[in-house]
């Protein structure tokens, strides 16, 4: 393993399409629901512990080698929007490109034959640290960081948020993103002997009803 693998995965330049997702702060700031850095910090925190624990708990299960298809199916009992499925799939699929660019791996290709259309955003990054010589723990990093830095970046450019006061909420988050990582962890190592019904299954209704609304926008900044 080489920890350098991880920043490169964890740059929010690595060509996986993130930048066109909003994390569903597109949708909250129409709504009034993030107007500052202060309600900002309370969304990302609520999208941390609910949609970004889920992701990283699928993305340490992929990591430890559980079964890829078993994992997408769990990912998709976990979202009930299909707007937000299919941003997950979309993500995942270019992930896959990057993934198997930078880090050539059977397994990320045999995922790429199994799901032309994209597998889970969540399972692509676990697998795609396995092929980086990442750990569970790495791979969940990424994820919860993930969660909270798009819609971070995305209100930058929505509001004109202060970069500062954007990175800002980042840090005062960092504690509770390990503890949500250490919690994802915990779950899939469990899966190994469980299923995947030991993963986290928390729900954010208010993020899946947003996404739905979002998607039927005639104009749009951001895909979801």
């Amino acid at each position: 393993m080489t920890r350098a693998a991880l920043l490169v995965l964890a740059d929010g330049r690595f060509p996986a399409g993130g930048h066109a997702h909003s994390g569903g702060a597109e949708a909250a700031v129409k709504a009034g629901l993030v107007t500052g850095a202060a309600s900002l910090e309370d969304f990302c925190r609520g999208r941390l512990h609910t949609a970004g624990l889920v992701s990283a708990g699928l993305a340490a299960a992929a990591a430890l080698g559980v079964d890829p298809a078993a994992l997408d199916a769990a990912a998709d009992a976990r979202t009930a929007s299909p707007a937000l499925r299919l941003a997950a799939r979309r993500l995942g699929r270019q992930l896959v490109r990057a993934a198997r660019a930078t880090w050539p791996s059977a397994e990320l290709d045999a995922l790429a034959r199994q799901f032309p259309k994209g597998a889970h955003q969540p399972v692509v990054l676990g697998l795609t640290a396995r092929a980086a010589g990442l750990t569970a723990a790495d791979a969940v990093h990424c994820a919860v960081y993930d969660s909270v830095s798009g819609p971070a970046s995305a209100t930058v450019r929505l509001l004109s948020l202060d970069p500062f006061e954007a990175t800002g909420v980042l840090a005062r988050l960092a504690p509770e993103l390990d503890r949500v990582a250490d919690r994802a962890v915990e779950a899939a190592r469990a899966v190994v002997d469980e299923g995947v019904d030991a993963l986290p299954a928390a729900s954010a209704p208010l993020l899946e009803i947003q996404a739905e609304a979002h998607a039927a926008w005639p104009v749009r900044l951001f895909a979801s």
